[in-house]
């Protein structure tokens, strides 16, 4: 078995298309080389900011021998069918056999092939990889035809320690490469991808972007521990910068104490946004005034250079940014309302102030039900939670909307409660965001999520199987965690019809709900048939007692107990649904006492009573362990009828009984959920 070291040399690829190529030039030459028969162990691709290298492990040396039996005509057939046959393999008459079967006897072609040398296939495969290769953005140079995503300058090939000859274009394959482009820039052979690694370190290139990232992130932390500070992590960022830089050098510049009063957030957004510098926060968490250059370069002065003029950039985009914040302050956040009615939030949902309008009045309506939320505060927040889209900050970075509202919220002199829920009203934005917790915050961000759901379902603007352009499903599982972290009792079917539901949007809203309550609390270990056993009960709209609930069932059916009664239900169940379409009669109803006539089922009808008083009872008072051991008491009494009774007893009135008495047991149990949604 032997190794394929492939390396595409070029100018500068851009970071954002480096991850994406690696991927595809590694999924390219493993499927030719698998579709001309050549399995190997091991595929790795690497990517630098001018080069694709790709290495390939156990290979073969040559292509399998192939033998092929094709089927021709019948012997009989005419000439001209076997003259075509004969053309199609390459054969002559006398070297086809032949094979009889049931329908005759045909001629057969025993065709063999030879397998070709390996690296006179990676020869073939290549060029044409490189030709088709797909870049989002390429372009062409000089006089020749080739594109490529800057100017291609060399090729290594090799596949056993030997170059595979091929040209590209005019660029012969070959053994050689060269190093850093200032650092080490002079070439050099190689003989393996061992050798090529080792050689690049040595030439001040690290081809691997996993190691130059944790280079990076180690040398963050060493500053860090040095000057007690921490470097805020944020990994899309790190993997940007290690993209940018064949041999990353950290150095470290200072920020203007000028800009330091500027909000943290809007300054991590310019930096990181225009320069791509990591920043440092200090053991407090508040933003230090440091900030990282990842360099591709060892300056002779020690980085001293760089450093000032990366200041001076620095400070000229700060100055944009700290513009912004003071202009944005001279005018109060409502007088930026009218401007909002400019705004088209959805051609058939009207402008963004008429969604303020309407998420006000709801947020004034939730704040009743949510225990410690002011109806005036929660007005107010409601009122001025877009006001910020219409600043020079949120412009310029439009992941700062709310949190720049919040700034010139308590910038104005707002309560902390109002600017707060400003800020949290988009939150939770994702199953890693945080919920917002205070009261007023948690009735705007309900109130905004919900007005959005009834908004796009009652104009038909629902999600599909694939497509959720509005991010409705992320709206809805918004709610269910506002809702069930914070313990709030609200019925959904009321709180709809407050945001302008009509019926049957709200019961399409609740139907939504359930299916993404089931995604959320499977991730938390929860069967989604039980949750359905419940809902199918009678549309359940009060998530924290839907969840009780559930939870009861489920401790339920994890004992002996519960998964014997659910045996018997399905047993009974199946019996009366067997009869019933049998005798085209119904058996749901009471059981006539005075006619049973075994011990066993007499028993089971005074059980099935008290159980079902029970249990009505304890369901009623949101006691649902007590509803479960209510019913958990009738195992006994049902097991006993099925081991001693014959349902199907010869006479008639008392064979209606004891299915009447079957359907009892259905009844009793549906009293705590529908055991016919229930698995199992």
């Amino acid at each position: 078995m032997a190794e394929f070291l492939l390396e595409l040399l070029s100018e500068e690829i851009p970071a954002r298309m480096q991850a994406r190529a690696a991927e595809d030039l590694k999924r390219l030459v493993s499927e030719k080389l698998k579709a001309a028969g050549l399995d190997f162990s091991k595929a790795d691709a690497f990517v630098t900011p001018r080069r694709l290298a790709l290495v390939i492990d156990g290979l073969p040396v040559a292509q399998p021998d192939v033998k092929e039996e094709r089927k021709g005509p019948r012997i009989d057939a005419p000439a001209q069918a076997i003259d075509g046959f004969l053309r199609s393999t390459g054969l002559t008459r006398d070297q086809l056999t032949e094979v009889e079967d049931k329908k005759g006897t045909f001629l057969v072609a025993i065709i063999e092939k030879q397998g070709g040398a390996t690296a006179d296939v990676i020869a073939q495969i290549v060029p044409e990889v490189i030709r088709s290769f797909p870049w989002p953005k390429s372009m062409r140079w000089g006089a020749g035809s080739l594109t490529w995503v800057r100017p291609l300058h060399s090729i290594i090939a090799l596949f056993d320690g030997k170059i595979v000859p091929f040209d590209v274009d005019g660029i012969a394959s070959g053994d050689s490469t060269v190093g850093h482009r200032f650092l080490a820039p002079s070439s050099f052979a190689v003989a393996g991808f061992a050798d090529y690694k080792e050689t690049l370190r040595k030439a001040n290139v690290i081809v691997d972007p996993r190691e130059r990232k944790l280079d990076i992130s180690e040398h963050l932390d060493l500053y860090g521990q040095q000057n007690g500070l921490l470097p805020i992590e944020d990994d899309g960022l790190f993997d940007e910068v290690a993209g940018l830089v064949e041999w990353p050098v950290i150095l470290v510049g200072t920020i203007d104490q000028a800009f330091m009063d500027v909000p943290p957030e809007a300054l991590i957004s310019a930096i990181k946004t225009h320069q791509k510098y990591p920043m440092f926060r200090d053991r407090a968490g508040h933003l230090a005034p440091r900030f990282a250059i990842v360099s591709n370069l060892a300056a002779k002065d020690g980085g001293k250079a760089i450093v000032a003029g990366n200041e001076r950039v620095l400070s000229a985009r700060l100055s944009d940014t700290k513009f912004f914040w003071d202009l944005d302050r001279k005018t109060p956040l409502a007088a930026r309302l009218p401007a909002l009615e400019e705004v088209v939030f959805h051609e058939k949902l009207g402008t963004l102030g008429e969604k303020v309008r309407r998420v006000t009045a709801l947020a004034v309506e939730l704040s009743k039900s949510i225990p410690g939320a002011d109806p005036e505060q929660a007005r107010e927040a409601a009122g001025l939670a877009k006001a910020d889209l219409r600043t020079e900050m949120v412009g310029e970075f439009p992941e700062l909307q709310g949190i720049m509202g919040r700034y010139y919220a308590l910038a104005e002199g707002k309560p902390a409660e109002v600017a707060e829920a400003i800020a949290d009203h988009y939150r939770p934005q994702g199953p890693g965001d945080k919920c917002p917790t205070a009261p007023v915050s948690v009735a705007v961000a309900l109130a905004d999520k919900i007005d959005t759901l009834v908004g796009f379902f009652g104009v038909d603007e629902k999600p599909t199987g694939s497509k959720d352009p509005f991010a409705l499903r992320r709206a809805a599982l918004g709610v269910i965690r506002l809702v069930l972290e914070n313990g709030l009792r609200l019925r959904l079917l009321d709180v709809f019809q407050s945001a302008g539901a009509s019926p049957d949007t709200a019961l399409q809203l609740l139907e939504f709900f359930a299916d993404r309550l089931k995604v959320y609390l499977r991730e938390q270990g929860v069967r989604h048939d039980l949750i359905t056993a419940v809902f199918a009960l009678s549309a359940e709209d009060d998530l924290v007692r839907l969840l009780d609930r559930v939870k009861a069932l489920q401790g339920f059916l994890d004992t002996e107990d519960g998964v014997n009664l659910l045996a018997a239900y399905k047993r009974a169940t199946n019996i009366v649904r067997i009869e019933e379409k049998k005798d085209s009669a119904s058996y749901d109803g009471a059981a006539d006492y005075e006619r049973l006539a075994q011990e066993e089922e007499k028993v089971l009808h005074a059980r099935l009573g008290d159980a079902m008083k029970e249990a009505e009872a304890a369901v009623k008072a949101e006691r649902f362990t007590d509803a479960m051991v209510a019913i958990a008491g009738l195992r006994r009494p049902v097991d006993a009828f099925f081991d001693h009774v014959t349902v199907n007893a010869e006479e008639p009135e008392l064979r209606r009984n004891r299915l009447l008495l079957l359907s009892q047991i259905r009844a009793t149990l549906n009293k705590v959920a529908d055991f016919s949604k229930i698995e199992g």
